[in-house]
């Protein structure tokens, strides 16, 4: 047989042990928060370690853990060295996930199969991409090719975190040095651009009074109020701002958490909300942050009593297009089209990722992996979260023959 034949039957017969590694990451909780993280990473790295990998351990210091939000964290990476020379392709997925909230017709750590698809928290965002890619290099590597270059394994758990002490991390200590970058996608299109993300925290200081005489008082909720209409104004006219880059969108703006006040009779002496600004590839990310801060504080200005702070929770800058994508988008495509017999086109999603971090390192970058067209049709963050299993079997073959022309000795 062929190389590409080979990895075909090698795939074809694995497909009931990829599942099943699948389904044992999928029934390790690995919650962010809290962001308990390290049992996860603990029980991948032994799965890989079955099926014939090396994988070195990288734990992240508690207090550097405990200052991201987190409680334990640790990053694996596998190396696969082929011929002398070539290139080094980083392929990253994050086993972290949201929590997986109420609404849902199965357990959410159950790895239930029906109709074709497994269900479970972060069956598909993105645990399946350690599938996908952990199958794609065993695949590779049975394929008996003549190539040159390495492929590496990044396998963190902070991306709900952000990302810093994940792939970040790995790159700023200099543990690994690639070429290009592959990071969890979808199968039908292939990512080369996605949003930004600004989160702030505003608090809102007035001063406490009697709900008999309110007048005494300075009324937190009140200027808060003030400022959300104010935000919410503006949330509008984010529309009119539409990106060039296909499948951005516009910009998007969600107060997602808001507490304050001290009981029903006493007129409120502190609001604190939080924000979620997405940052498309055409804006600068600081304007946006300096034009919110500066609306902020003009909202109250004129209110007696009231101070307002704007603190930075999260900047991620967004994912641009670079060169070099090219190289991988067009052996993808090729790929795909063989294997799925469709036409995946380069594209832009509106989430961010921890692609950003590879390519802000200067490295080219690109998403794609297993998983539907949209994060709506795999329950993405959402009860019931799935993944068509053919999706995985599928994406999985058009990784590792992309390995195979990426890595092909010339």
């Amino acid at each position: 047989m062929t190389p590409r034949e080979t990895i075909h039957a090698f795939l074809a017969d694995g497909r009931e042990a990829q599942t099943r590694f699948l389904a044992e990451l999928v029934q390790t909780p690995s919650d962010n928060p809290p962001g308990d993280c390290r049992p996860h990473a603990e029980k991948a790295a032994r799965l890989l370690e079955e099926v014939g990998f090396k994988v070195e351990r990288h734990p992240v210091p508690d207090e550097l853990t405990k200052r991201n939000g987190m409680i334990s964290c640790t990053n694996l990476i596998v190396r696969e060295r082929f011929g002398a020379g070539g290139h080094t392709i980083a392929c990253n997925a994050h086993g972290d996930v949201v929590p997986p909230g109420s609404g849902w017709s199965v357990d959410p750590y159950g790895a239930v199969i029906r109709d074709g698809r497994m269900y479970g928290r972060g069956v598909a965002v993105s645990k399946s991409d350690f599938a996908t890619y952990a199958w794609a290099l065993l695949a590779a590597k049975a394929a008996g090719a003549q190539l040159s270059g390495a492929i590496e394994l990044h396998f963190t758990c902070d991306e709900e975190a952000g990302g810093e002490i994940g792939p970040k991390r790995l790159l700023e200590q200099g543990l690994s040095q690639p070429d290009f970058a592959i990071c969890a996608g979808f199968s039908y299109g292939v990512t080369t651009a996605h949003n930004g993300c600004l989160h702030l925290e505003v608090e809102v200081t007035g001063k406490s009074g009697h709900a008999a005489e309110p007048e005494k008082g300075d009324d937190a909720l009140e200027a808060a109020a003030l400022i959300l209409n104010d935000l919410y104004a503006y949330r509008k006219a984010l529309t009119a701002l539409e990106s060039q880059i296909p499948g951005i969108g516009h910009p998007t703006m969600v107060v997602g958490l808001i507490k304050g006040g001290i009981n029903t009779n006493v007129v409120p002496d502190k609001v604190t909300f939080r924000l979620d600004r997405r940052i498309i590839p055409d804006e600068t990310p600081g304007a946006a942050e300096r034009f919110i801060t500066a609306l902020i504080k003009e909202s109250v200005r004129k209110m007696a009593g009231i101070e307002v702070e704007v603190r930075r929770i999260l900047l991620a800058h967004p994912f641009v297009r670079r060169p070099g994508q090219e190289h991988m988008v067009h052996a993808i495509q090729k790929n795909a089209r063989a294997v799925f017999g469709i036409d995946v086109q380069p594209h832009g999603v509106p989430l961010y990722t921890d692609a950003r971090h590879y390519s802000e390192a200067g490295i080219p970058t690109v998403l794609y992996g297993a998983g539907p067209r949209t994060l709506e049709e795999a329950n993405g963050h959402r009860a019931d979260e799935n993944l068509a299993l053919d999706d995985l079997y599928k994406a999985t073959e058009v990784m590792a023959l992309t390995f195979l022309d990426l890595l092909e000795a010339k």
